[in-house]
């Protein structure tokens, strides 16, 4: 599509139901001039974070049951970075209270990964996505989640070798863990190295 083509445009909406989230019909005229009804769910803006410790080669994830895979084939827990809903805050504010209520985790660097739609066909959702360092000692709470908000969170240290062979058997479910996972592939391929194959002035 040109810049001088007429693009989509939305006339309106219409919720149909609100709660948790909001789900709307929007009505959109097409470049052509027809008009179609397109579903969007609406719950606003997102993060998620990645903990990993350099010293030791591990990260930070939780295990905890979601609903919809459990809908779709009995799936009974995913394995997820950390991630929460923005409410008010900023992004970086937002990753470090959710490192900290799922995980336990004090979070001293964020390293930023981007800025993705989570499902741009049905969803709102926008996702910052963080890298973030960090030391045994930075564990400093129980994580687990909010009792009021019924989470029940797993926390889980896993090795980056054990994620990456996870990212390659196409056995990491979750999309933001499997990008971040990834993303820290590229950024620092050291870290998922053979101890063995490592020289003393790499480690």
């Amino acid at each position: 599509m040109s810049r001088d083509e007429p693009l989509p445009r939305i006339l309106g909406t219409r919720t149909v139901y609100e709660g948790w989230a909001r789900y709307l019909v929007a009505e959109v005229q097409l470049p052509d001039g027809t008009r179609i009804g397109r579903e969007v769910e609406d719950h606003g803006s997102a993060v998620a974070v990645l903990p990993y410790d350099p010293e030791r080669r591990v990260a930070l994830l939780v295990r905890q049951f979601r609903t919809p895979p459990c809908f779709v084939d009995g799936t009974a827990s995913v394995l997820e970075a950390p991630a929460g809903l923005r409410d008010e805050d900023d992004p970086e504010t937002c990753a470090r209270r959710e490192a900290f209520e799922e995980a336990g985790l004090r979070l001293p660097v964020l390293e930023p990964a981007g800025r993705v739609w989570s499902l741009p066909g049905l969803s709102t959702e926008r996702m910052d996505l963080f890298l973030a360092p960090y030391r045994a000692a930075d564990r400093e709470g129980a994580g687990g989640g909010l009792a009021e908000e019924h989470e029940s969170v797993e926390v889980v240290e896993v090795a980056l070798a054990e994620l990456a062979a996870l990212a390659e058997r196409g056995e990491l479910a979750d999309m933001k863990t499997l990008c971040l996972v990834q993303t820290l592939r590229l950024r620092h391929p050291e870290l998922f190295a053979e101890p063995s194959r490592m020289s003393s002035g790499e480690r």
